[in-house]
């Protein structure tokens, strides 16, 4: 009996250790009301310090613009406005933030990742054709996809790579909604081939089975991108 009743204890203990470590890989949580960013802050925490109750106005959970679209014009033909605690100060500590997409015909959000969030994506206008693929999982990486119209909402999971393309001949819009207050935004081409310093073209060519010619022009290609 107790045997059983250790097994039980054991048991919760894994379970309260294993939800305790969810919790501290989550952003911080709210002890008050806000915690309202302080950008002037010299102080370094996971987040932001926070403003003096006394120094809070409407302005700091307040952004406007999202009802005009961006910019597209550029080699990929999207364009995305992030609402995160850096627009927001009184995002800080609550765990949510938003961004508009807006997609020329052909345009395309390029697979990335969001480390430290969900994401839950509403087409307002046109039609996309979206999805993400797995981790490794028996040596398989699956995709999944699904073509969204007006209306249609699709989740991708936290920290897996994911895209938007707007297959369609007419411009397309997005409302995206995450699960951090910045949830950050890691571009896989940009980080394979455009990090500085550069990854070892060796390493790459290897990694991707192509010729190291290959790789350096990638490189290059993507430093001028960056350099004009």
């Amino acid at each position: 009996m107790m045997a059983k009743i250790l097994m039980v204890i054991a048991a919760l203990l894994a379970l309260q250790l294993a939800t305790s470590r969810v919790v501290w890989a989550s952003d911080p949580s709210p002890l008050q009301d806000f915690c309202v960013a302080d950008n002037s802050s010299k102080v370094f925490v996971n987040g932001f310090v926070c403003k003096s109750m006394d120094d809070v106005k409407a302005e700091d959970f307040f952004t406007y613009g999202l009802d005009k679209p961006g910019n597209t014009i550029n080699k990929l033909g999207s364009n995305v406005r992030a609402v995160n605690v850096n627009t927001i100060p009184g995002l800080n500590t609550l765990g949510i933030s938003m961004a508009r997409i807006d997609f020329a015909p052909r345009g395309l959000n390029p697979p990335h990742t969001h480390p430290r969030a969900t994401e839950i994506l509403t087409v307002l206008e046109g039609e996309l054709y979206v999805g993400f693929v797995t981790s490794n999982i028996g040596q398989t990486n699956r995709l999944f996809t699904k073509i969204l119209k007006k209306g249609d909402v699709f989740v991708f999971p936290q920290g897996l790579v994911h895209f938007q393309f707007n297959r369609g001949h007419t411009r397309a819009t997005a409302i995206a909604a995450l699960s951090s207050q910045n949830p950050g935004t890691l571009t896989i081409a940009n980080a394979v081939f455009g990090s500085k310093p550069s990854i070892s073209d060796e390493v790459l060519a290897k990694a991707f089975q192509v010729d190291r010619k290959i790789v350096d022009r990638l490189q290059a290609q993507f430093w001028m991108d960056n350099n004009n």
